[in-house]
């Protein structure tokens, strides 16, 4: 194997690269399903299925019987307000509500909680970080 070393600004261009094209791809390939729809992400496109990338910021779900809450790069990037429907895998779907501030908290690396809305007579609360 051949030795591959890149300089602190060769790494960082690299970096930016791989970041904004992973942002592309988010945005680009959202789903057409309207909001309010199981498993949407009102950000970009679906909630649902594959793995988080390095960027992107996955809650844990309290009480979890198969909601996923995921922020993705593109979203953390704009530090827009932010709504979302955590079905997942499960029969039913709960929606948070993250503030602009709320997601340059979590963007940031600090610890950021919200209660789900009401379904099937419960509710969940959402941590990430």
């Amino acid at each position: 194997m051949s030795e591959h070393r890149l300089d602190r600004r060769s790494f960082n261009v690299a970096w930016a690269y791989a970041l904004l094209g992973g942002a592309a791809i988010s945005i680009g390939c959202g789903s057409d399903t309207p909001t309010g729809s199981s498993s949407n992400n009102s950000g970009s496109g679906s909630n649902s299925g594959g793995t988080a990338s390095a960027t992107d910021k996955e809650g844990q779900v309290s009480a979890n019987h198969g909601h996923r809450a995921l922020i993705t790069a593109a979203q953390l990037t704009a530090g827009n307000d932010l709504e979302m429907n955590i079905q997942d895998t499960g029969t039913h779907g709960h929606t948070i509500r993250l503030t602009a501030a709320q997601i340059v908290s979590v963007r940031n690396g600090t610890r950021v909680s919200v209660e789900t809305s009401t379904t099937q007579s419960h509710t969940h609360t959402v941590t990430f970080n």
